[in-house]
């Protein structure tokens, strides 16, 4: 029952980022680029997203399991440490370079041409080198 709620999730998700333009890389683009020719419409995705995520939080923090049976896990750390102010700062980048983060990638991975593609490839490399460039990291700042 999990995978098919995921599943189902999944693709209602993947469908909001098409309906909305999330993966249309020159929209998104518009988007960022407050200093010229700004396109405010992905604002009203933002706040779509918002505020079905807030109401989920509340409800969720009234209850002990999910309703598929799962134990929600501890929230989040608060504090803002140098590794989530360098991934943010990437992430960021990516995103104004590229018109592109993680889940529209996912969604235009069969439309997106070779540069979609490229992206995409070069997503899961990042993703993949993260853990062991931490722990190289890491012990050098110790």
């Amino acid at each position: 029952m999990r995978q098919v709620i995921a599943f189902l999730a999944g693709g209602v998700f993947g469908t909001g980022l098409l309906i909305s333009g999330m993966t249309n890389t020159l929209k998104v683009q518009a988007w960022l680029d407050v200093f010229g020719d700004w396109d405010p419409t992905l604002a009203f995705v933002m706040g779509g997203a918002i505020l079905p995520m807030a109401i989920a939080w509340r409800i969720a923090a009234r209850r002990k399991i999910s309703a598929v049976g799962t134990v929600f896990p501890a929230p989040a750390d608060l504090k803002i440490d140098p590794k989530l102010a360098i991934g943010s700062v990437l992430f960021g980048a990516g995103w104004g370079l590229s018109g592109l983060c993680p889940g529209p990638a996912m969604a235009s991975a069969t439309f997106g041409g070779l540069g979609g593609l490229i992206f995409l490839l070069s997503m899961a490399a990042g993703m993949k080198a993260a853990v062991p460039v931490r722990r190289w990291i890491e012990p050098a700042q110790s």
